[in-house]
């Protein structure tokens, strides 16, 4: 069939946006990921007088970039739309976020929800595969603290007494709130197969939009960071009498993403825009955590269950464009998640600022030294 003027001009449109939205995202890695590095540096002094202070400072840049990473999206007309219970009302509070996982894109989906949430985007922990230590945002990723998790059943053991240690040194020490995990493990198309039949194997649901949850990283949290007399789980108390201010992990956020026609977004898309504007769609449940249970059996029980949940929920968007109401409503209530162009602007302009702050002492340094 032959291509009309009107397609190959929409075609090289798409081609040269997709171009120039990829360059712009790499001259925003270039000065962004540096100058968040060398402010750090330079702020080691302050590290070592005021640690508060310093990991004050490193949240506020952490948040700018991530930030950022919102803006390609957001600027491409990639939007979220948020259901369920209002986490703003627990933004707080220690609590882990439990998401369901089904492509490179969910991170930056959650980076651009997030932001609108108060401190939580600088005061949290993400666990990540371990392969996004190899991107350019690892560097970044290793100085906030965040926790690589390597997966497969050979590692699975050493990696949780890592994340256990892991927690203990660097959660309550820099003043995390949140912590951010996918326990499926893998991609929903990487894992689906394998979990429907080890669900057949052991009589349980058969899933379709999510997987079955593992059961390792959540323990690991709720023993580290959940206060003894939250749910009666007899260690984690370590770190919490350490920290008498704090009140130890006090929540779990159940997060489910779902993509129009279950077309999930991938980094690639986000980075180059070349997709229409879509809106994508979370909804949260929040569980007290003294009601999740601490033994082995009943907590993964319980996780199970919220991911069958998940299912149902995700089978319900698919079929009608929304997620039911929550209980004790009679409509389904959305909120549209909002930017504000000016202060991403803002950022931006502060990294190409600082980028060019930095190239000109360096240059500077240079011309003095040689």
């Amino acid at each position: 069939m032959a291509v009309t003027l009107e397609q190959a001009q929409r075609v090289g449109y798409t081609c040269l946006k997709a171009l120039l939205r990829f360059a712009f995202m790499v001259a925003n890695n270039l000065v962004a990921i540096p100058s968040y590095v060398l402010y750090l540096i330079v702020l080691q002094p302050l590290r070592i007088l005021d640690s508060k202070s310093f990991w004050y400072i490193e949240g506020v840049l952490f948040k700018w970039l991530l930030a950022m990473v919102a803006s390609w999206g957001w600027w491409a007309g990639y939007t979220v739309v948020e259901w369920g219970d209002d986490v703003k009302a627990v933004s707080e509070d220690e609590a882990m976020v439990l998401v369901n996982h089904q492509a490179t894109g969910d991170v930056c989906t959650l980076m651009m929800c997030l932001q609108d949430k108060g401190t939580v985007v600088r005061q949290m922990m993400w666990l990540m595969d371990h392969i996004f230590k190899y991107t350019n945002f690892g560097i970044v990723s290793l100085i906030h603290g965040d926790f690589f998790i390597r997966q497969g059943r050979t590692h699975r053991d050493q990696q949780l007494v890592l994340l256990k240690d892991h927690l203990e040194k660097y959660y309550r020490s820099r003043n995390r709130k949140w912590i951010v995990l996918f326990p499926e493990g893998g991609f929903l198309r990487k894992r689906r197969e394998t979990s429907q039949a080890f669900a057949k194997k052991n009589n349980l649901p058969f899933l379709k939009h999510v997987t079955l949850p593992r059961l390792g990283a959540t323990q690991v949290i709720l023993k580290t960071l959940v206060a003894p007399q939250e749910n009666g789980t007899p260690s984690g108390g370590d770190a919490v009498r350490k920290e008498s201010k704090s009140k130890g992990l006090q929540w779990v956020i159940d997060t489910t993403i779902a993509y129009p026609k279950a077309e999930p977004i991938d980094i690639q898309t986000w980075i180059l825009g070349y997709r229409q504007p879509t809106v994508t769609h979370v909804h949260y449940r929040i569980f007290p955590v003294k009601d999740v249970p601490a033994e082995p059996e009943a907590l993964t029980n319980w996780l199970y269950q919220r991911f069958i949940e998940k299912e149902d929920l995700l089978t319900h968007f698919y079929e009608t464009g929304a997620f039911p109401p929550l209980q004790g409503q009679t409509k389904a209530i959305s909120r549209e998640m909002t930017l504000s162009n000016l202060w991403l602007v803002a950022i931006q302009s502060f990294a190409f600022l600082s980028g060019g702050m930095w190239y000109c002492l360096f240059q500077y340094l240079y011309h003095c030294l040689f």
